[in-house]
């Protein structure tokens, strides 16, 4: 069975007919095009900040980015300040009542006076600001991606200045704080927790060399003395005395968390909280003792923890809830229903059924019911990078952790089944072998590590194999299968923070039932990821980041043909008139032509797709129709042209 060759049935929406570009070539048949509504919306936030009486926060994949007040008291977010820049926050502070936010894509600050609502931009750090924090004087200290830098801004002044990476070769700053004459920069891919003379910018790692094996110094939080420190993915924390830097205290989280998402010091008391991933777990470290208080949820994200006296809250995804140390409950209020609504979001994965299209987002998954015409959304704790209907069961890969997923195609009944595990935490691609029952996904590692993986989830007996470096020295960025052979397309970079090993990437034909590799070629000169791979009629189809597709036997690796279809990535379908395919600006189609290279045609333009990651089309359980994402809306097109000769 060829991937993505999904189902579902038809539904009918606003139907306009679409003429083909001025370069496509002959005169196909007009497609139809049916809008289905926004893809994907969410109430997705990634960081909190109390001020006053106030917990703010702000959204994350959505635009415009909105900051929101919420009152504990009321229960309601009765402040709402859209920001004109950014695709989300991931790092905020306040010095007094001045709420400062710094943003991705661009790193812009933005300050807010919360007593006025006024709102002014006062710098920009690059492309993304990962951590902000406010120094005993007022300063606002950020970390950046990706040049691992630190920077300084004055909002007496209005001066920015920069320390520069704060370790070499690294490219994220993902936590910081300071004190009156030191900021605490935590780094990865490798981690490091360097510590910078404020005065000088001298600067010195301070994280015991036991630990250079992991991947982040991930949070800090700093109050009294007391540096708190999350490493990953391990979950440890370690409490440092900042006069005293080399002699901390490991704290490690059980269960097999791998991920402390956030930290608070209580500074009247000394106590520690902290927050974990994956099983969303509060822990209260005191007196040289860690304490499990609870968990709202499976899968909880904590954002921030807040405690006042003998109140502890917590902002997560899209909840704020109060935790009851009586009773050992927590109670929540949803953001959305708070006043803080989901918008759309970019979407990051989609898969049709017999009565349901299915995209994924942040934290969930929206289904839409091609039946009723409504949508619902289904709580995920984590990301869908791909979604595979196998008969009645939905088959997710889950980002982080690479963790592998279940649900029905209406959203109930999530299970996870387990872990990939093998220092991978991202799923790239999937596909189902029906020979075999087999799911196969194809993933990229951890942060810092090499060498993707191959696995096979067996839909019949639940048991996983797990081929590691099936692609030598790469990542694996897609798969695709037929009558038990898998077919991978790698990517020379393994994982974010590595330096390729390969000038090229290649392509491999991996047998299944024997475990074998039958052959690996370059298919296409210079090539550095391959986005997709697909079989198609005794062809196999591959396409490049870079706009390129070749066409290969599948039994050799032989390489028929090569052209440039466009400049960017694209993705592979097929429906019942042939190969399709789409780069987010258009969807094409890839016509066989023998022994000459294939025509490739457009039919349908200017999809201008807003989406977090890979173009996304799949075809409809019946082949007649394709669903894509136009702007940040799903849409069916119908009336596909026949792929035969003109």
């Amino acid at each position: 069975m060829y991937k993505r060759f999904a189902f579902t049935s038809l539904a009918v929406a606003l139907i306009l007919t679409t003429a083909p570009s001025a370069a496509t070539a002959g005169t196909p048949s007009p497609v139809t095009v049916d809008n289905l509504g926004p893809a994907s919306a969410v109430t997705s936030t990634s960081v909190a900040e109390q001020v006053g009486d106030r917990i703010w926060t702000a959204t994350s994949g959505v635009s415009p980015v909105q900051v929101g007040a919420f009152d504990p008291v009321t229960q309601t977010v009765d402040r709402k300040i859209a920001l004109p820049t950014g695709a989300g926050s991931w790092a905020m502070t306040h010095v007094g009542t001045d709420l400062y936010v710094g943003l991705y894509t661009p790193g812009d600050l933005y300050k807010i006076d919360t007593t006025t609502g006024s709102l002014s931009k006062v710098a920009q750090f690059g492309s993304f600001i990962w951590s902000i924090a406010a120094t005993p004087d007022g300063k606002i200290v950020a970390g950046t991606y990706p040049d691992g830098g630190v920077h300084e801004y004055d909002p007496s002044t209005g001066a920015t200045k920069s320390y520069g990476a704060a370790f070499a070769g690294e490219q994220y700053v993902r936590s910081i704080a300071a004190d009156a004459d030191t900021i605490y920069a935590g780094v990865g891919t490798k981690a490091h927790l360097v510590a910078i003379d404020r005065a000088t910018g001298d600067r010195r790692d301070v994280l015991p060399a036991k630990y250079a094996d992991r991947t982040f110094v991930a949070t800090l939080a700093l109050e009294g003395g007391k540096l708190a420190a999350g490493l990953s993915p391990t979950g440890t924390m370690l409490v440092f005395d900042t006069a005293d830097l080399a002699n901390p205290v490991e704290v490690q989280t059980p269960g097999g968390d791998q991920y402390v998402t956030a930290i608070t010091v209580d500074e009247p008391t000394g106590d520690v909280y902290l927050g974990t991933r994956p099983s969303g777990t509060l822990y209260r470290y005191r007196d040289g003792a860690l304490q499990r208080l609870g968990s709202p949820y499976d899968g909880a994200y904590f954002n921030r923890i807040f405690v006042a006296g003998s109140t502890i809250r917590a902002e997560l995804t899209s909840q704020v809830v109060t935790y009851d140390e009586a009773g050992g409950t927590f109670s929540g209020v949803d953001l959305g229903t708070a006043g803080l609504p989901p918008a759309p979001e970019q979407a990051m994965g989609i898969a049709a059924t017999r009565d349901t299209v299915l995209v994924s987002g942040k934290a969930g998954i929206q289904v839409h019911d091609l039946r009723t015409g409504t949508n619902s959304r289904a709580f995920l704790p984590g990301e869908a990078k791909t979604l595979t209907p196998v008969g009645r069961e939905v088959y997710l890969g889950v980002y982080t952790l690479a963790r592998v997923w279940s649900m029905k195609p209406d959203g109930t009944d999530l299970r996870e089944l387990g872990r990939i595990e093998n220092e991978q935490t991202r799923p790239t691609d999937d596909a189902y072998d029906e020979r075999s029952r087999t799911l196969l996904i194809s993933t990229e590692p951890d942060y810092g590590k090499y060498d993707g993986t191959l696995t096979e989830q067996h839909v019949d007996t639940g048991q996983r194999e797990v081929h590691r470096g099936v692609v030598p020295k790469q990542s694996v960025r897609s798969v695709g299968t037929q009558d038990g052979i898998a077919y991978l397309g790698g990517a020379t970079r393994n994982s974010l923070g590595t330096t390729p090993l390969l000038p090229e990437a290649t392509v491999v034909a991996f047998d299944l039932r024997r475990n074998r590799t039958l052959w690996e070629v370059a298919p296409i000169s210079g090539a550095q990821t391959y986005s997709d791979v697909i079989p198609y009629r005794g062809r196999l189809y591959v396409t490049t980041d870079d706009g390129r597709l070749a066409e290969l036997d599948p039994r050799t690796g032989k390489v028929l043909s090569t052209q440039t279809i466009g400049t960017g990535q694209s993705r592979l379908a097929v429906a019942r008139a042939g190969l399709f395919g789409t780069d987010s600006k258009r969807v094409f189609q890839v016509v066989p032509k023998g022994s000459a290279a294939p025509e490739v045609r457009t039919v349908l333009d200017g999809l201008n797709t807003q989406i977090y990651g890979y173009p996304l089309i799949t075809a409809s359980h019946t082949g007649d129709a394709l669903y894509t994402i136009k702007d940040r809306d799903l849409i069916r097109v119908g009336n596909l042209p026949s792929g035969a000769d003109r």
